[in-house]
């Protein structure tokens, strides 16, 4: 395993039903690693017992830190309070929803040691989503090339150096921002390697970010940053 010293931002939003099982693996995992580490979980705005449950699970390790939203505020506000609350060179992160096996970040890792880059980003390996997601991230990824003139591989967590990621500078809250800091990455050349890992079908509850709505949102979003960048923010 890979010895780097690593934040993993844990993210929940009513994922009570998945926590006591999902969240043990996680720790398990990064106390085998052999590494320093700090898990850091956001409950967004859970309305059920999302909360008190990953307090049971992190009871006793002082590695192991509880962050709350008083409301729901999305994806990526919730990465943006883990990354301040970090403390470790190393960051990434994972939903609380089984979905990304947390043994799948060995490879992001992994390639960060190899290929010695500060940016790790993954994609999926033959992910079956169906034809809704399927035409929905071709035409994110076709907006993001036609906006910003940049071809993003980037579906799943990424891992990076904890100085790249500025929440000052990384203005949504949505889920927009797994797209904004990989093409902010992108465009500022800094090196970044990509690798390829599994995704499953989530442990139980259902899915908060579908829906073709998202799509229109992603077009604003991108717009926006264009906007930002030309006025050097």
């Amino acid at each position: 395993m890979s010895a780097l010293p690593l934040s993993l931002v844990v993210f929940a939003m009513n994922e009570a039903m998945n926590v006591p099982t999902v969240l043990p693996e996680m720790l398990r995992w990064l106390r085998a690693r052999g590494a320093p580490y700090e898990l850091l979980f956001v409950d967004d705005g859970s309305t059920d017992d999302t909360r008190a449950k990953a307090l049971e699970v992190l009871d006793g390790d002082p590695h192991g830190r509880v962050l709350t939203h008083d409301r729901n505020r999305g994806i990526g506000a919730a990465l943006k309070t883990g990354v301040r609350a970090a403390t470790l060179p190393w960051v990434t992160f994972l939903p609380c929803d089984g979905q990304i096996p947390v043994t799948e970040l060995e490879h992001l890792l992994a390639a960060a040691e190899r290929d010695e880059r500060p940016v790790v980003f993954s994609v999926y390996r033959d992910r079956d989503d169906g034809l809704h997601r399927k035409v929905l991230s071709f035409g994110v990824r076709a907006l993001i090339f036609a906006v910003h003139l940049v071809k993003l591989r980037s579906d799943g967590p990424y891992l990076f150096r904890r100085e790249l990621f500025d929440p000052s500078l990384l203005v949504p809250d949505t889920f927009f921002l797994n797209f904004e800091f990989p093409i902010r990455t992108l465009r500022a050349g800094i090196p970044a390697s990509t690798v390829t890992i599994e995704c499953v079908p989530r442990r139980a509850g259902v899915s908060k970010s579908t829906g073709l709505k998202r799509i229109v949102g992603v077009a604003r979003d991108l717009v926006g940053l264009r906007l930002r960048l030309w006025q050097g923010r």
